[in-house]
Parts: C-alpha cells; sequence; structure tokens
C-alpha cells in the first residue's frame, strides 16, 4: 500500500514507519520537526520503500494538496502537540494543531477517500474506579487543553465516519515509552527518569508519586497503530491500547533507579491536569484485531536503559 504517516519523524511515528516499512509498504513521512527528529528516521530513510521525508506542517494546506496527489491507501496521523504542561501554558498552539491541524488532514482524506488513523491519547479519560481498568466506554474527563484538543479532534474524526462514510479509526493507546523517545523535560517518565539514574542524578517526582500509570512499550504501540489501520473492523471505532497493568510513578522510580534514595519528591507544576489512576483494558483490541502487547515492564525498561547507553544521551 502507499501509506502517509504525519508526525513520522516523532518517537511513536519512527517506530510506526520502521514497522509500516517491515510490512511491505511504501511509506511517506510529513513532519514540521517541531517535536521530531530528522535522526529518528536515518537509518530508514536508506530502505527503498521509503518514499519521501517532507519538511511541513499538518495546517499548510499547499502542502496537503500536494502531498494526496500520491493517492494514499491510509493516512496514520500521528501529528500533534503532544505535551500536557505546554498545552496548559500555550493553548492555543495546542488547538491549532491538534483540531485545526486534523480537520484539514480530514478534508484531505475525504476528499481522495483514504482511510485515516487517528491517534488520540489516554489523557481524555477521567480515571480508573475499577480493578479491570478503563475501556472505550468509560467516562471522559478533559483535564488540560492537550485533552480538550484531542477530544474534539476524535469528535470531528467520528463525524466523518458518519456524515461521510469515511473509514476512520481513532485510537488511544495509553502511556508510551521506549527506545527514540526524548530523555529531556518533554520527555516520557520512564525516558528521563533512567537518563538520570545513568548520569548520577536524583530523580525527581511531581506531587506524591502514587498516581498511576499504565505503560506501554513502543514497538507494541506501533503494531497497534498500524494494524488498526489494516482492518476493516476497526472503521468507525474508538480503539484502547496498553500494557493491562499499572504502577505507581514511586515504584517506577524504584524500578529505574534500583535505588530508593535516589528520589525526590517536588511540588507539582499542573496539579489540576493529573489523573489519579490510569490503567487500561485492551479487550476491544484484542477482540477486533487480536492485539496484545508482547513486552513486560521490566523488559521495556531494560531495552530501554540499553538504548540510551548506546546513544550517549547521559
Amino acid at each position: 500500500m502507499k501509506v502517509l504517516v504525519t508526525g513520522g519523524a516523532g518517537f511513536i511515528g519512527r517506530w510506526t514507519v520502521d514497522r509500516l516499512l517491515k510490512d511491505g509498504h511504501q511509506v511517506w513521512v510529513l513532519d514540521d520537526l517541531s517535536n521530531g527528529r530528522k535522526e529518528n528516521l536515518d537509518d530508514l530513510k536508506k530502505q527503498k520503500n521509503f518514499m519521501q521525508f517532507i519538511t511541513g506542517d499538518i495546517k499548510d494546506r499547499r502542502i496537503l494538496n500536494h502531498l494526496f496527489t500520491k493517492k494514499f491507501d491510509i493516512c496514520y496521523h500521528l501529528a500533534a502537540s503532544i505535551n500536557v504542561q505546554d498545552s496548559i501554558d500555550h493553548p492555543e498552539v495546542t488547538f491549532n494543531n491538534d483540531v485545526v491541524g486534523t480537520f484539514h488532514v480530514l478534508e484531505q482524506c475525504r476528499k481522495n477517500n483514504v482511510k485515516l488513523v487517528f491517534m488520540s491519547t489516554c489523557m481524555v479519560y477521567e480515571r480508573a474506579w475499577s480493578a479491570e481498568g478503563i475501556n472505550e466506554t468509560n467516562p471522559v474527563k478533559p483535564a488540560s487543553p492537550y485533552a480538550g484538543s484531542k477530544l474534539a479532534a476524535e469528535n470531528m474524526v467520528m463525524s466523518y465516519f458518519h456524515a461521510y462514510n469515511l473509514p476512520v479509526t481513532v485510537i488511544r493507546p495509553f502511556n508510551t515509552y521506549g527506545p527514540y523517545q526524548k530523555t529531556g523535560g518533554e520527555g516520557g517518565v520512564v525516558a528521563i527518569f533512567l537518563k538520570n539514574k545513568l548520569a548520577d542524578k536524583s530523580l525527581q517526582i511531581y506531587g506524591d508519586g502514587k498516581q498511576t500509570r499504565d505503560l506501554l512499550y513502543v514497538e507494541d504501540c506501533a503494531r497497534f497503530i498500524i494494524e488498526s489501520g489494516y482492518s476493516d473492523k476497526t472503521n468507525g471505532e474508538i480503539i484502547n491500547a496498553g500494557l493491562g497493568s499499572d504502577i505507581s510513578i514511586n515504584d517506577l522510580a524504584k524500578l529505574a533507579a534500583g535505588d530508593e534514595d535516589r528520589i525526590e519528591h517536588i511540588t507539582h507544576i499542573h496539579p489540576q491536569s493529573e489523573i489519579p489512576k490510569l490503567l487500561c483494558d485492551y479487550s476491544k483490541a484484542k477482540n477486533l484485531l487480536g492485539w496484545e502487547p508482547k513486552y513486560s515492564l521490566e523488559e521495556g525498561v531494560q531495552k530501554t536503559e540499553e538504548w540510551i547507553k548506546s546513544t550517549n544521551l547521559i
């Protein structure tokens, strides 16, 4: 197939492109590099089915008009402003990228009859109330402009399914981590903890650290993303993916550092956006796609630490 990945130079985007190439598809990548890095794609660009990398913005209609002349079969729309704290400080930027940008991509998919897989987030949910975790019917509670923008975009995506019969799928991966994730302020908690451990620094935790997260290894996430696009069963559906078990940030820090004395609790910058318990029920993904995670948290953390060591990011 001919496939477009928006945000393909990002952390999850890079792994999605990698998987699509391994499956034999022709892949185009659009990324404005506000969050992604060209270097993430260095080893993938050499492959014959990597067709083109375009530095550009999903809000630029001219670029999108030109790109969609390629007659794609699927568009995996991963491009977005993804930082919760930034969205609270600069909500307009997040709204324009995540809602307006998604609208422009949607319009191109409608005009060219291209299936769209829209990357949303578990942050739209309120919290996990039961031991079974959060399923797709759980209540939503956008506690940040990031979550609000993703929900608004989800609704636009689903409206195109109902109004135009456009094949669309909304996916809500839980907290994803692994190699190629940034290890600085915009990175994920696992990558930041591991980098600080390797650099002999303290591991800082916002608040009391009792908040829990369901952590999904990035290769499992990429497999979920692309398989959501392959199947017609997913059209018009919202689907979760996660590990199916959660861990407190305190326990995650202990796992990463192996030393409780390195942990330091600091005042939360935006406590109003904190979700106290995130635990995924991925049974819908399992039923529709036969998908389930292959990597345990311990395996994923070890692979991520090995990658950080190999890249001299410390």
